[in-house]
């Protein structure tokens, strides 16, 4: 009853067309319309708020939440967190979830990116020159690197679902060996082919830049699961 209660008030939304931000009908009506009570009716608008879907002003009503993909975002790093600590390779799965992802974006990007964009990306590729002088390529600076990547194909969803990757390996990052053997050179150089075949228009070259660039990364990671069992 209660689920199905969660699906009629998500029906309203949908079959009215409410945005974000648009009031909801008030508890009262809401009772009217789907023939229960308010006590079941506040209960299933508070499930709700935690999903995101619609926000509880207190004294003002009840709004269309911002339907934001958080609760996904953070129950997918959660996921992985947890099972990294369990022994399971679940931010290798992660990590190859995350590389379909901008392997494919890449080769939509090709051609494509404003040369403001491709300039960001350069000055980052730069920034991260600088610091592999110093030995090693901060997490923040390749992290700003794909950031700024998939916000050229202007999908808010795509970022999200990425950003799960980036909060997962934050939470176990101290927990991984370091990569000693790895030539933080050799990683400035792959970033910078990923934004050369960009550059350049070509798509395959681009997927295959990406995927060069993560067959390191998944490398390290199967050997610290392999040796962790």
């Amino acid at each position: 009853m209660a689920s199905d209660l969660l699906e009629r008030i998500k029906e309203l939304i949908i079959d009215r067309r409410l945005p974000p931000g648009a009031p909801m009908p008030s508890e009262r009506e809401l009772t009217e319309l789907l023939g229960t009570g308010r006590t079941c009716v506040r209960e299933a608008l508070k499930a709700l708020q935690a999903m995101g879907i619609v926000d509880i002003r207190h004294g003002f009503g009840t709004y269309v939440g911002p339907m934001s993909m958080a609760p996904l975002t953070e129950g997918l790093a959660f996921r992985t967190v947890a099972g990294h600590y369990r022994g399971e390779d679940s931010l290798l799965q992660l990590l190859e979830l995350r590389e379909a992802l901008e392997t494919g974006l890449a080769g939509r990007l090709a051609g494509r990116l404003a040369e403001a964009d491709l300039a960001e990306l350069d000055a980052l590729v730069a920034r991260m020159e600088e610091e592999a002088l110093d030995g090693a390529v901060r997490v923040e600076t390749d992290r700003a690197f794909h950031a700024a990547l998939c916000r050229g194909l202007d999908n808010p969803l795509l970022s999200e679902v990425l950003e799960a990757f980036w909060s997962a390996y934050r939470r176990v990052r101290a927990d991984l060996p370091e990569q000693r053997s790895a030539d933080p050179r050799a990683s400035c150089a792959r970033h910078r082919e990923i934004v050369a075949a960009i550059r350049a228009g070509d798509s395959l070259r681009a997927q295959a830049a990406i995927r060069d660039h993560f067959c390191n990364i998944r490398s390290h990671l199967r050997l610290t699961y392999r040796f962790a069992r």
